[in-house]
């Protein structure tokens, strides 16, 4: 009897405490090859891009990687903490324990005070604009030691740039959503549509540059049924676009007399002539310009190289545009940040199978060293990691230099 109040009683517990076997949550096995991966804030004021979105950092994560975010990271392209968190990742309040990671992954170059952060000897994988940074801050980042790998110059197998093509293909798309805007009455623009419906003359497009950007900008006003002309002094790069596009568009070197003509007709005009050494040289004059139809709209998407028009002048998201002869003018350097979400996940996609394949091989060192492949571009000397067409550039020697600059994966 007494044995059956003793069951009873506990079965009363039981159902009370809900006594029940439950799931235990166990960290995730940690591998000799984890990396302890970095992400802080962009503070630039137009970067609005993240290099890690929350499913990235899953991946990584259940690869056994530690993944660190500073706190709001990811608010600009709309992944809020929960996200990384829910992720696997570790969120921190302060960017100076994001910066002292093994591996520091960002889209905007480190500033000085960033690079105050760094603990010596780590990696750093960003943009690192030759054009605009100069010897002293490499010089400084030699003296932290600190590998840098430049986002902009990493390349595939095939020779391709992957995260430089997703960009332009971003930027293309959105020169001419741009251009549309800047059309409409609520803009201050022409009131007209960009591409042409029946019984009405379609827009004309003038597009300089027959590269990634301009061949997506061609893809953009087709689309929309648009008149285009391309310009390009390169022609296989004209004979590739045309057969890319697989329509028969006009197509014809840079000649001035003709450009100018063409553009006292057009109603927008996409420049995007990338320079290949150096700063952009000046394709449209400012008496071309002048002869422009009023409130037609120039789109200088090559601004950051200094820009391919004589009138241009860097503008911000916050103030894209300006008014001169009557020509409006967009010039923004960063507009990929307009559709910051969409970035994200490019360059995210590709950064997160290369950290992967770093991991396997044993860290980013251990991979350049075990592919043949990769080592093209990089150069050693007692052990450093240098880059010849870096130390070429600013007049360094290798044995100053402890950078890894070019990098293919």
């Amino acid at each position: 009897m007494a044995k059956e109040v003793s069951r009873k009683g506990f079965d009363v517990l039981a159902r009370k405490s809900a006594l029940y076997p439950q799931e235990e949550l166990l960290a995730v096995e940690r591998g000799k090859n984890a990396m302890q991966i970095g992400v802080p804030n962009e503070i630039s004021l137009q970067e609005k891009r993240v290099p890690l979105t929350p499913g990235a950092v899953a991946l990584l994560s259940n690869n056994g990687h530690e993944v660190i975010v500073e706190s709001g990271m990811g608010l600009s392209s709309n992944f809020t903490d929960n996200e990384y968190s829910d992720a696997g990742a570790k969120i921190v309040y302060s960017a100076k324990e994001a910066f002292e990671a093994q591996l520091v992954v960002k889209i905007e170059p480190p500033v000085k005070e960033e690079i105050e952060m760094f603990k010596p000897g780590s990696f750093l994988i960003s943009a690192l604009q030759f054009g605009q940074l100069n010897k002293e801050y490499f010089q400084y980042l030699n003296e932290k030691r600190i590998n840098a790998i430049g986002i902009e110059l990493i390349e595939d197998k095939v020779g391709g740039m992957p995260v430089v093509r997703a960009m332009s293909e971003i930027a293309g798309i959105s020169a001419i959503q741009i251009a549309t805007e800047l059309l409409s009455n609520l803009s201050g623009g022409k009131g007209i549509i960009l591409g042409g419906i029946t019984g009405v003359r379609p827009t004309k497009v003038v597009i300089l540059g027959a590269g990634t950007v301009g061949e997506y900008a061609a893809r953009a006003a087709l689309g929309l049924g648009a008149n285009i002309e391309i310009y390009d002094n390169h022609i296989y790069k004209l004979r590739r676009i045309k057969h890319a596009l697989g329509q028969p568009v006009h197509t014809s070197t840079l000649d001035t007399v003709m450009l100018s003509d063409s553009l006292m007709e057009a109603d927008v005009l996409i420049c995007a002539i990338r320079a290949e050494k150096g700063r952009n040289r000046c394709i449209v004059t400012e008496e071309m310009v002048m002869n422009m139809r009023k409130n037609a709209v120039i789109i200088d998407v090559s601004i950051d190289q200094g820009g391919c028009v004589e009138t241009s002048e860097v503008t911000s998201h916050d103030e894209p545009t300006f008014k001169k002869f009557d020509v409006i003018h967009y010039c923004v350097p960063n507009i990929a940040s307009r559709v910051s979400r969409t970035a994200s996940n490019a360059v995210s996609n590709i950064l997160t199978p290369m950290l992967l394949q770093a991991g396997d091989s044993g860290g980013i060192e251990e991979m350049i060293f075990s592919h043949s492949w990769f080592m093209k571009g990089v150069y050693t000397y007692k052990g450093s990691l240098t880059n010849m067409h870096l130390a070429k550039k600013f007049n360094l020697k290798y044995k100053e230099l402890s950078l890894l600059m070019a990098a293919r994966f």
